[in-house]
């Protein structure tokens, strides 16, 4: 009976594994997780982030205005500590940097209604979630 219950506990162990591959960056505002079969970036909430093709990588973000209310850039203070592949960029309408990963900008999409949602993949052919 015991030695039954140490295979159940490590085969439990070995069921929970994917759930430690998840990583938190950023002091928890950014967190990667499995969705869909694929390592995706999100918010502190598990919401989805996403990257556009038409930003400046590592430059700039170009998404203001009416393109800024349905893609909130995520932004964090301007003294947020990063390093590796993670950078800060300047924001003209903000004080604050928005967060970019390999020098893309990260931003979420307001029609994902729950953290795990992707509907803001392929949209426009421009946006795409942000990999891991």
């Amino acid at each position: 009976m015991q030695l039954r219950m140490i295979v159940l506990a490590a085969a439990l162990a070995g069921l929970a594994a994917p759930a430690a591959l998840a990583a938190d960056y950023l002091g928890g505002t950014v967190k990667s997780a499995d969705i869909g079969g694929k390592m995706v970036l999100t918010d502190a909430n598990g919401m989805t982030l996403y990257v556009w093709d038409k930003d400046e990588q590592g430059v700039k973000s170009n998404c203001y205005d009416q393109c800024a209310s349905n893609w909130p850039p995520l932004l964090v203070p301007a003294d947020t500590a990063v390093e590796g592949d993670w950078s800060l960029l300047d924001r003209t309408d903000s004080d604050m940097k928005i967060v970019a990963y390999k020098g893309r900008p990260l931003y979420l999409w307001v029609n994902d209604g729950a953290p795990g949602d992707t509907t803001g993949d392929g949209v426009g052919g421009t946006w795409h979630t942000a990999l891991e």
